[in-house]
């Protein structure tokens, strides 16, 4: 979700203008998502290199992020939408960490689709820490080295948080931007990748579905030769 600043400031607005706007195409594309019968999206709403921003907008986000959880969690519940929320929480304020709690567990039985959100997110500290806690598993003598598996890390990972997380099969990047930014650096591996030059906040329907349909003309290989 990219270009959000980057809309507003064409518009002579402040940046908390296009991450309201931001909002709302997320929104939208969670509705449609659910229409179009795609099981599982995730969003990359703020990395961990993000609190480096000027507090003023960190403080905007943080409270837009909690105010949003709110509003939603009925709607939430009426749609049948999981939320799964990714990153170091421990980083968020302690009602924002309350509150996604309470919204992870009061949905976590919901099957329509499942909303995975990354907050204060690094697809690098996600590997690393589950290195560490299979580094730990061999040092109890709970696994071998010579048995971990591509299956082991996978399990260790944060998107595990729903069990049946599924390798994302096309990733959207918008804004014009061409590169991945620390997201979901493992899970990606074979994912295919659609780039646009328009900003998130006016990413609407016809843009997903140009995002779609590329994805559906693609010959997935994973490395195997087709004839």
């Amino acid at each position: 979700m990219d270009g959000n600043s980057r809309w507003a400031k064409a518009r002579g607005l402040p940046s908390s203008a296009g991450h309201e706007a931001g909002y709302r195409t997320l929104k939208k594309m969670v509705e449609l998502s659910g229409q179009w019968g795609i099981r599982a999206l995730t969003v990359f709403a703020f990395s961990s290199e993000n609190w480096t921003r000027p507090k003023m907008e960190v403080d905007f986000l943080m409270t837009l992020f909690e105010n949003v959880l709110k509003e939603s969690l009925g709607e939430f519940l009426r749609e049948g939408i999981r939320v799964c929320i990714i990153g170091d929480s421990s980083e968020l304020p302690p009602s924002l960490q309350k509150l996604v709690k309470e919204v992870v567990d009061k949905t976590k039985n919901n099957t329509q689709i499942d909303v995975i959100v990354a907050i204060s997110y690094s697809g690098r500290k996600e590997i690393t820490q589950a290195c560490q806690n299979i580094a730990r598993k061999v040092k109890d003598g709970l696994l071998e080295p010579e048995d971990i598996t591509e299956s082991h890390i996978t399990e260790e990972l944060e998107t595990n948080c729903i069990p049946e997380f599924p390798n994302p099969d096309l990733l959207i990047r918008t804004s014009g931007e061409l590169r991945l930014s620390n997201f979901l650096l493992w899970q990606s591996a074979y994912t295919e990748l659609f780039f646009t030059n328009t900003y998130w906040p006016d990413f609407g329907e016809a843009d997903y579905i140009e995002a779609l349909t590329s994805f559906q003309n693609r010959q997935r290989r994973f490395g195997q030769r087709i004839n």
